[in-house]
This record gives C-alpha cells, sequence and structure tokens, in this order.
C-alpha cells in the first residue's frame, strides 16, 4: 500500500522525536484523528510519566492520549493509539518520522545543530524506503536539503527517490485559549514535489489548512521572518517605552490609543526582555546564516540589542525607585513576581527574570521569586 493510501486510511504510523512543547501537541492531534503515535524522548522520565499517565508540561493534557484515545486493531480488541518510548530501534516501524528537538544558540551565539544532526544519524540507522521524514524545528534556510539530507542519505538511501523529506515549522503558542496545533495554518515545504503532496496529505489529516510552498528553504525562511517581525516590533516598543519614561508619557496609554487604528498598525507591548524559545533564539539563525551571503542583517541585530538591553534598563529603574525612597540597592529585599517567559506557562526558556535576578544579586540586592508555575529553579 502507498504512503499517500495509509494516510489517508490512517493506517500510517506516526513517529515523533522530541515530546516537548512541540512534540506532545503535535501527538495528541495525531491520536484524535486516528493514527497509532508512537512518541520517542532520550528523556527516560518523560517517558516514564506519560506511561503512568502523568504530563511535565501543565497546560497539556496528556490523559487525551496516554489513557482515553483507542481504535480497534485487526483483531477487534481496542488498541491504544499513543505509545511513549526511548528505544529509538522503533523508528524502523514508523512510516512518518516528525523531528521536534531543539535548535539552540551555542555559547557564542551561533546555532547549535547538534540535536537535529545526531536525530538525523539515529534516523539513517532505521531509514527504509517510502518513509517520511519532516522537520519541525525552527532552524536556517537550507539546514533541510543540506545538513539534515546529507546525513539521512548516509543510510545509502536518496531523498526524493527512496524516502520523502520535507520541512513544517512549528506555530506552537503554549497555552494559548484561542488557538491550538490543530486550528493554526501548517506551512509545508518539500525537498520535491512528491515529498511535499505527502507531508501536506499528512497534515491535512489533523490540521483545518495547510499552506504549501515551493521548497523547504521557504518554509524555513517564512518561520524566521514570523519571529524577526516580532523581535523588531518589540524592540521598538521597548526603544519607545525608554524614551517616553524621559518624556513623562505612558507607553501604555499610547499604545491603546495607537490600537484604535482599523488598519496599518498592530499593537506590541514594552517588557524586561525576551524569553521563550523562539524571540530571543530564531532571528540570530539567519543572522549567522547571512554572513556566508557576505550580509549584514542591521535591523536583527539592532532589535536583539535593544531587546537584551532591557533587563538594564528595569534594573536602572529599581535603583532610581529606591533612591527616591532614601534605600540602597545593596541589603535591599527585591521579589520577582513571575519567573516563566510568559504568563501561565511553567516554561522558563530564556527567561528575562533570570538575567535581572542575577544583575540584582551582583549588586547587593536580595531577591526572592513566587511563580505557581515554576516552583523550583
Amino acid at each position: 500500500m502507498k504512503l499517500s493510501e495509509k494516510i489517508a486510511s490512517r493506517q500510517a504510523k506516526v513517529g515523533i522525536i522530541g515530546l516537548g512543547y512541540v512534540g506532545l501537541p503535535l501527538a495528541i492531534e495525531f491520536c484524535k484523528a486516528g493514527f497509532c503515535v508512537t512518541g520517542f524522548d532520550v528523556d527516560k522520565g518523560k517517558i516514564e510519566m506519560l506511561k503512568e499517565g502523568k504530563s511535565y508540561i501543565k497546560h497539556i493534557d496528556v490523559s487525551l492520549i496516554t489513557g482515553k484515545i483507542s481504535k480497534k486493531d485487526t483483531s477487534g480488541k481496542n488498541k491504544k493509539l499513543f505509545t511513549p518510548s526511548y528505544d529509538f530501534k522503533k523508528l524502523a516501524e514508523m512510516d512518518c518520522i516528525l523531528v521536534c528537538v531543539p535548535t539552540p544558540l551555542n555559547r557564542y551565539r551561533e546555532p547549535d545543530l547538534s540535536y537535529v544532526i545526531n536525530t538525523a544519524k539515529v534516523i539513517a540507522q532505521y531509514l527504509k524506503r517510502g518513509q517520511l521524514v519532516i522537520l519541525e524545528s525552527t532552524t536556517y534556510p537550507g539546514t533541510t536539503d543540506g545538513e539534515m539530507r546529507k546525513v539521512l542519505e548516509t543510510s545509502g538511501l536518496i531523498a526524493g527517490k527512496d524516502f520523502l523529506l520535507a520541512f513544517s515549522p512549528e506555530r506552537e503558542d503554549p497555552n494559548n485559549k484561542d488557538y491550538r496545533t490543530g486550528t493554526i495554518p501548517k506551512v509545508v515545504g518539500g525537498y520535491t514535489r512528491k515529498c511535499l503532496e505527502t507531508a501536506r496529505a499528512l497534515y491535512d489529516a489533523i490540521v483545518m489548512q495547510t499552506v504549501p510552498v515551493s521548497s523547504t528553504r521557504v518554509a524555513e525562511a517564512t518561520k524566521l521572518l514570523e519571529n524577526i517581525y516580532r523581535s523588531v516590533n518589540i524592540a521598538l516598543v521597548n526603544e519607545l517605552k525608554v524614551l517616553f519614561d524621559k518624556m513623562d508619557i505612558d507607553i501604555w496609554e499610547v499604545i491603546e490609543a495607537a490600537k484604535t487604528k482599523p488598519f496599518g498598525f498592530q499593537a506590541f507591548y514594552p517588557g524586561p526582555g525576551l524569553g521563550g524559545h523562539c524571540i530571543p533564539i530564531d532571528p540570530f539563525y539567519l543572522t549567522w546564516k547571512a554572513r556566508e551571503y557576505d550580509f549584514s542583517t542591521r535591523f536583527i541585530e539592532l532589535a536583539g540589542e535593544i531587546n537584551t538591553s532591557m533587563p538594564d534598563f528595569v534594573v536602572s529603574v529599581v535603583v532610581k525607585a529606591l533612591n527616591d525612597s532614601k534605600k540602597h540597592i545593596n541589603g535591599a529585599k527585591i521579589l520577582l513576581l513571575g519567573l516563566s517567559y510568559k504568563a501561565n506557562v511553567d516554561d522558563d526558556r530564556e527567561s528575562p527574570a533570570y538575567r535581572l535576578m542575577r544583575k540584582l544579586e551582583r549588586m547587593g540586592a536580595r531577591v526572592c521569586y513566587n511563580d505557581p508555575y515554576v516552583r523550583e529553579i
């Protein structure tokens, strides 16, 4: 049976590598659509928790896949659709493999593709003809049809001929009540036309709308544009926040008034810095790649400078407030309300609260924090 027919009949077995904020919601959607899903992760603790029906991400209800969703097998017995595993040999049994691993920056603020490359090496060990491999991790244009393809082809199989290869960027917004994986349009780019058609058919089964593009590179660039757009606009309002403070103008009132314009304006808001797995990191993937073309991404770099300087601005405001009350920063007791990078999630990756904490402590302050979603640092 062709893979497209397996997908249409929900007989295709889906493997998802990386069971975090992206992989788990994907697994839920595929199971809800009737697919048998195996979730892979190197963290055995996560796998054991999932086997016990427990969630390590507070806003994701894993009972949807660990206990409630099943379908009848060929013998007529109910079979659970979701299987968590750290046994990567089972990749050989999959028809479709989705890669949702981290793509951080290294200590020099350069792309760290080690998770993607190492995952590709593991897949290559078990890759078989006819399988579909899709990368969802945010990266610079050329990763899927370049570095990842070359590693996968060490198996002796050729992309586009022996196996299918595609890229579809994740668009998760943790704990967003208005949008979930199934309702967010999915951009899909394939290495070949057949790769695109098959990947699109797979996502058509779980999302309301797929957006096909001409190549994996266009799909990779789309994700970067989305996050660079946000980074630059956040930097703009952060800079205006600092300026308007000097001018004794309330930036929040200005934004609320500007929002009344029904066209040509989208509201962004200032903050103590950027956090999360996307905006503080992804733009610099393109900055790094642009150097190969002897091109300087000045907007991206300037936005990064402004956004990373915001914790210093917050510290200066704290120092001034203490000084106005005839108190010193050295020895002051300071409470940080909120540690995660956004409200009502337990994700503290790249949270500016950590930078604030370190800066205040270096100045002699005694810092505590409260966040019901992040109980331990």
